[in-house]
């Protein structure tokens, strides 16, 4: 048992407590920053209709919401539906039939849906609402995605931490990363999906989504770990836990997010992990190839962070001393 610290070396009270302050300060700001600043700005929607109809409609939504959306203009409902259904917009204003309408997509973003729903009523006394993609009937909030999210992150980065407590040897703790994000990815979604019914589409994708989530963070923290040591997994649980999870935009878009802050979220497992679950449950893949290449590629990084420090342990010089000699016999 280790010796308590004299009261010569401990910190005085007042460090102490500035430091717990910054700390409680850090978490504030990583949290309610984005929610705080959550708002419209730069969110991709489609205006289907004659390129007249949908400049004049570009114009009033400009000077109505500035900045509010990115308007990509497309000739007639299919196209729109198309853009919604590969998640390259958020929803649509419709002018191609003659009377405008709004097709809007919950799955995608319930925020988002509610701002375009609430911008209809602004365009034209009774302008029809069709919600392409919607969540399920039992949660029509998406209320369990949403809470689905912080499980994610959590699973990957408290499976690394037990692995690395309490199994030994770098390929034993990413066998163990990887059983335990296969069976994970089956046992959350079927949450998710049977019990919540917060999910819907194919539960084996589903499922493959969650997984790859857990793996990519687990294996990423484990590598951190195995080169660094305890500041590793530190560095890991600040970057997905207190970086990427308040960035992934799973309450709102990562287009509505302040400045930058959208943008990094998605090229974080948090983030990609959001997105393409989404895609597989309510979109049918569309929009799925951009998050899981980002998760292959931490699941690769952590990969190869591990096998460089297995190397880097194969050659180290072993710390046995070695046996010294018995002494001669004396005659």
């Amino acid at each position: 048992m280790s010796a308590p610290t004299s009261p010569a070396h401990r910190p005085p009270l007042a460090a102490v407590v500035a430091v717990l302050t910054v700390v409680l300060g850090v978490l504030l700001i990583a949290f309610g920053w984005p929610a705080v600043r959550t708002s419209l700005h730069g969110v991709p929607i489609a205006v289907a209709g004659p390129p007249a109809a949908s400049e004049r409609v570009a114009a009033e939504l400009g000077q109505r919401r500035p900045g509010a959306f990115e308007i990509v203009a497309v000739p007639d409902t299919a196209a729109a539906e198309a853009a919604i259904r590969d998640r390259e917009v958020y929803g649509a204003i419709d002018l191609s039939g003659g009377a405008p309408q709004v097709i809007t997509a919950t799955a995608a973003s319930p925020l988002v849906a509610q701002s375009l729903q609430a911008l209809a009523a602004g365009l034209a006394p009774g302008v029809p609402i069709r919600d392409l993609v919607p969540l399920p009937v039992d949660d029509p909030r998406g209320a369990g995605l949403a809470a689905g999210s912080l499980p994610l992150v959590l699973g990957g980065l408290i499976g690394a931490v037990l692995l690395t407590r309490l199994v030994r040897g770098t390929a034993r703790r990413v066998a163990g990363a990887l059983a335990f994000a296969v069976v994970g990815g089956v046992a959350l979604v079927a949450i998710l999906q049977f019990w919540f019914g917060s999910l819907a589409g194919d539960y084996w994708l589903n499922a493959g989504a969650v997984a790859l989530a857990v793996a990519a963070t687990s294996l990423t923290l484990l590598g951190l770990e195995a080169l660094l040591g305890t500041v590793g997994l530190g560095i890991g649980a600040v970057l997905v836990l207190l970086i990427g999870n308040p960035l992934a935009g799973t309450t709102s878009a990562p287009e509505m997010l302040p400045g930058w802050s959208g943008e990094l979220g998605r090229y974080l497992p948090p983030g990609a992990s959001t997105s393409l679950l989404r895609s597989t449950a309510f979109f049918d893949g569309g929009g799925a190839a951009f998050p899981l290449l980002v998760l292959v590629g931490w699941l690769l990084i952590g990969a190869a962070l591990c096998a460089v420090a297995g190397a880097r342990a194969r050659t180290a010089p072993s710390a046995v001393p070695a046996p010294v000699p018995a002494p001669a016999a004396q005659l």
